[in-house]
């Protein structure tokens, strides 16, 4: 075991834009109306009542799936090999909090989060697929919450979160580790560069005594096929940044804004309290994308980024941002008819922050925020939106099963409808022929829903993939056919509330 403790520091500057990469193709020909898509395995991954199964990666190698397990401080192995009839293997025991896993050419890495205090600095750690050796220790930041490989295997890449702890009174900088896998050179990428000022408005600061870095927290990561550019979100703060991984510099962070629920095909249900489910209504309220997940992914010669909008407050007991709207106190010239809405079965329960909506500073709101997108959105890789979902998400599971529609992990329907409504947490991307499928993993409805998005501006709605027993989809791996060993198309997904692990194939009619 060699152990990597010398890390670098690296500040970054503005500069740079997003860059392109293609897809790997998964099966040739065919469009999306010839595929169908269905379980043909999984399996239960633990014993306890939930967090036994978070995020996975396949080694197409081995055969084998490594699924994250921080209850019990493993990585759970299984050999789908006939991925009908898993079989598990030996865990591999870790030294702290697992919260990510990647592979890339039989190296395991998993991030890990210090288990005796979560604000002090992590490790990256990498193993053997095969002999399920460990290899390396390299040090990361505070909360490595995402690891990835970059396509070529240069580098490995995590996104240290940083978290502050529940009295508020430690703040880590949130940073990203790349390291370089032929010298074990690691680097620490910091945003001690960036200020409120430089970024503008469309990005979220508002720790309370934090700077600008210690604000910052870097949740999920996507790499450029050409290995060169990782696109970070940064889902408390509503952006995305942007990291140059041969200069190992932060070259550009993007606001992504708000989405406007008082627009057409931008209806909420915005109340548990209405005494109807699918009550979907047009409201003066403004929603922060916070996305959780992105993918990247080219389609006819662009690139875009994809983000699963969850939504994400900050609610510690040394601070809280999360208020109701029936206990905001409302701008009068703004909101008339603020009675009516601070109603109960109106936008009374809606979950809101108290860090935006002040814009005069005299006390009361002019504006009303709540959290999450409830959408999936493709962005240009210069961050301009070229597609919400708005509203569809919910609509057409209420359309399809009433009583799912803004459930909590299986509970009864419209109890999330004043948090974030399905709370979509992941997105992954196959190409099969000349279509590009977009899988979104729904956390509290449970299920994936699929769209063909071939052409980015107005994808298509094909299949909500969804079994009951499976809840709360955190992890979402796409298996191409070529390593597939089933020669079809995988996609498993991992589900935290019930530990389940299911797998789908896609096959051409």
């Amino acid at each position: 075991m060699k152990i990597f403790n010398k890390t670098i520091l690296f500040t970054s500057a503005i500069m740079g834009v997003f860059a392109s990469c293609d897809l790997d193709d998964f099966q040739g020909g065919g469009g999306s109306e010839n595929l169908t898509f269905n379980k043909i395995g999984g399996f239960t991954n633990g014993t306890g009542d939930e967090g036994f199964a978070e995020i996975s990666a396949f080694d197409p190698l081995t055969g084998k799936l490594f699924v994250v397990n921080p209850n019990d401080n493993e990585l759970s192995v299984w050999d789908i090999s006939n991925p009908t009839a898993p079989v598990r293997g030996t865990a591999i025991s870790v030294s702290g909090v697992p919260n990510s896993v990647a592979i890339h050419n039989g190296i395991v890495a998993v991030a890990l989060e210090n288990s005796t205090n979560k604000q002090a600095d992590g490790m990256i750690t990498t193993y053997n697929s095969n002999t399920q050796q460990l290899l390396y220790v390299y040090e990361a930041g505070p909360l490595p919450d995402m690891v990835t490989f970059s396509p070529n295997g240069k580098y490995i890449v995590a996104a240290n979160e940083g978290e502050p702890n529940d009295e508020y009174t430690n703040d880590p900088e949130g940073s990203i580790t790349i390291i370089k896998t032929s010298t074990g050179e690691t680097f620490k990428v910091g945003f001690t560069n960036f200020t409120d000022a430089t970024i503008g408005t469309n990005l979220r600061v508002f720790g309370p005594g934090a700077t600008f870095a210690q604000d910052i927290e870097p949740e999920y990561i996507a790499v450029s096929k050409n290995s060169k550019k990782a696109y970070v979100t940064l889902q408390e703060n509503n952006g995305i940044a942007v990291v140059d991984l041969e200069s190992k510099t932060i070259t550009d962070i993007i606001g992504l804004g708000v989405k406007n629920y008082d627009l057409p095909n931008n209806q909420i249900d915005a109340s548990d309290k209405d005494d109807l489910a699918g009550n979907f209504q047009n409201w003066p309220v403004l929603g922060f994308y916070h996305p959780d997940a992105i993918t990247y992914a080219k389609i006819k010669g662009a690139g875009y980024l994809i983000t699963a909008n969850e939504g994400d407050a900050r609610d510690y007991d040394g601070y809280s941002e999360e208020e109701r709207v029936k206990d905001l106190n409302l701008d009068p010239t703004v909101f008339p008819n603020a009675d009516v809405l601070q109603e109960d079965g109106n936008l009374g329960r809606l979950k809101t922050t108290t860090a935006n909506g002040d814009i005069d500073g005299d006390g009361d709101y002019d504006e009303i925020y709540t959290y999450g997108g409830r959408s999936f959105t493709i962005w240009s890789t210069f961050g301009s939106l070229i597609y919400d979902s708005g509203d569809q998400i919910g609509k057409t599971v209420f359309d399809l099963d009433p009583g799912a529609f803004n459930n909590n992990e299986g509970s009864e329907a419209d109890k999330r409808s004043d948090d974030k409504g399905a709370e979509p947490e992941t997105v992954e991307t196959i190409k099969i022929g000349n279509s590009t499928l977009l899988f979104v993993g729904l956390e509290r409805t449970g299920g994936l829903m699929v769209y063909d998005i071939s052409n980015p501006s107005s994808p298509k709605f094909l299949e909500w993939l969804r079994d009951a027993n499976d809840l709360s989809p955190e992890g979402l791996i796409a298996i191409k056919a070529a390593s597939s060993p089933t020669g079809n198309a995988l996609v498993i997904v991992t589900n935290e509330v019930s530990n389940t692990v299911t797998i789908y194939e896609v096959k051409k009619n």
